[in-house]
């Protein structure tokens, strides 16, 4: 019997690996959505390792309280150092790893003003008008998360075939990172994120991620599937109920040191800063 079950599951494996191979890496939809196929994988989530000050060797041995020095360019003492340590040991977490088993399409953009205007009808976005160039090619913004179901109800009956929907927050931040391992470097952000303005920005005008995805962080905060937990981090398992529900990527509002695919922020945000993508479930 426990052959048999191992020959099923081998046999389903081999004809799911075969689909995969047999999907297009891009798709764009009837309204010009573009998605990019992104493959299984596995992630740690939530990991967290605070720097704290380390001795610094030209004092250690001199008589008088042990100094220590970190890349700030300050000095503690070895009661300073041990609060430092201490709370960087307390917030510090080793995370946990993600499975994502099931292959997916995700935006390539942010969904934008002229996508949810073919959509909708209207658009809520306060840049647009002569607040932007080219309000179209902005992402829209000011969206809730109830008005981004209503979208994808939307556009589920439009394209009956199709099944879309937000992405949970383990396949965002899988998708943000590309494979990468820990956090971003700032350098990186500062190439790849929409920051520091006074508006949002046209998509797609930074750099991509290593998968081509554009502006995972920084121009709008994105909405994803999930409850929010009431924690800096995401536990395993997401929440069934909640009072609002997670936010991914920063905005443009944002600094270098908050653009970050490891934030777990809950909405509803400042709402004109407000986005999401969409993922697009492969057929069966």
């Amino acid at each position: 019997m426990r052959k048999n079950i191992f020959q099923i599951l081998c046999i389903a494996l081999v004809i799911y690996a075969h689909k995969l191979m047999g999907q297009e890496k891009t798709f764009t939809n009837s309204i010009g959505m573009e998605f990019v196929l992104i493959q299984p994988g596995s992630m740690v989530v939530g990991n967290f390792q605070p720097p704290y000050p380390v001795p610094d060797d030209t004092v250690k041995n001199q008589k008088r309280p042990m100094m220590m020095w970190m890349g700030d360019g300050r000095t503690y003492n070895d009661e300073e150092f041990r609060q430092a340590k201490g709370m960087a040991t307390r917030d510090a977490s080793p995370g946990f790893e993600v499975q994502i088993v099931r292959a997916y399409y995700i935006g390539k953009f942010e969904v934008t003003q002229a996508q949810w205007k073919e959509v909708m009808g209207t658009n809520p976005s306060v840049f647009q008008g002569d607040r932007v160039h080219d309000e179209d090619r902005h992402p829209v913004e000011r969206v809730t998360w109830e008005d981004v179901q209503q979208f994808l109800g939307r556009l589920n009956h439009r394209e009956k075939e199709k099944k879309y929907r937000l992405p949970t927050e383990f396949e965002w931040e899988y998708a943000a990172s590309a494979g990468a391992k820990g956090d971003i470097p700032w350098s990186e952000t500062q190439l790849s994120a929409q920051l520091g303005t006074t508006t949002t920005q046209v998509v797609g005008q930074k750099k991509p991620n290593a998968w081509g995805l554009y502006d995972m962080l920084g121009n709008v905060w994105e909405w994803v599937e999930d409850y929010y937990n009431e924690k800096i981090f995401a536990d395993p398992q997401a929440p069934v109920s909640g009072k609002a529900h997670v936010l991914k990527g920063a905005s443009f509002v944002g600094d270098v040191k908050n653009a970050t695919w490891l934030t777990h922020a809950g909405g509803p945000g400042n709402g004109w800063d407000v986005g999401f993508r969409v993922v697009l479930e492969l057929e069966e």
